[in-house]
């Protein structure tokens, strides 16, 4: 059965979401990644746009942005399509861990950048490095 919520409700829902609007104000490190082939969120109107709140917020010191050329949104177009499209997985780890070092131990990430295209016979599948070459 689905209900309406009452007037009380909505409002402490509409508190409870505002920290996690869209305004690029973070108070915590963070990591975007996004495929430069990523059809589902184009780049240039999510991943980049949010990348220039954060900037604009003041708070470029506390987020790393990697673009990662040939990456998509959907790891599974991947096999049927390993020559146009790289898989996201293997970055999303690596930028985990890299989160993990960054708000634990205070270890600085990379700057962000555009992770380019990885070299031919690459292990794209198990690997995938942050570091600006």
């Amino acid at each position: 059965m689905i209900t309406r919520q009452s007037g009380a409700r909505r409002a402490s829902s509409r508190t409870a979401a505002t920290p996690l609007s869209l305004t690029g104000r973070i108070g915590r490190p963070l990591i975007t990644l996004q495929g430069t082939l990523d059809t589902l969120l184009p780049i240039s109107k999510s991943g980049d746009v949010y990348a220039k709140m954060v900037g604009d917020a003041g708070r470029g010191d506390l987020h790393r942005y990697y673009r990662i050329t040939d990456g998509t949104h959907a790891d599974g177009l991947f096999k049927p399509f390993p020559e146009p499209v790289r898989p996201m997985s293997p970055c999303l780890k690596t930028a985990f861990d890299a989160l993990t070092a960054w708000a634990a131990q205070g270890a600085t990430p990379p700057p962000s950048h555009t992770v380019p295209k990885a070299a031919a016979g690459s292990d794209t599948v198990n690997s995938c490095s942050l570091q600006h070459l």
